[in-house]
């Protein structure tokens, strides 16, 4: 009866260090694929932020590619503001001068004719 037991108990012994055995491996092979999950969850997120800090910088070339623009007009409509300025100025001496220049004239056929 006792070596029965004793030989139950070896049984059990074994099978018990079976099933930690196997438990190991499956805890093992857990880890590893948790390990390999984060690893690929990190090389996601380094990617999707790299795609985003390209985005950015390429958002940023174009803004000021268009302050540069917009910068550009405005200069070029002072310009031409000014342009305008000017010869709406030089229209009125013009007109000045041919107004004086038809008094002249017609005082010169007054005394003419005179």
């Amino acid at each position: 009866q006792l070596q029965l037991t004793t030989s139950e108990k070896n049984e059990l012994t074994r099978s018990l260090e079976m099933v930690q055995n196997q438990l190991q491996e499956k805890e093992s092979e857990m880890k590893r694929e948790i390990s390999e999950y984060n690893d690929r969850l990190l090389q996601a997120e380094k990617e999707h932020q790299d795609a985003l800090t390209e985005a950015n910088r390429k958002n940023e070339v174009e803004i000021e590619a268009c302050h540069e623009k917009i910068s550009s007009l405005e200069h070029f409509i002072r310009s031409q503001k000014l342009e305008i300025e000017h010869l709406k100025s030089n229209k009125e001496q013009l007109n000045n001068s041919l107004k004086e220049a038809n008094q002249a004239l017609g005082e010169l056929l007054k005394t003419k004719v005179g």
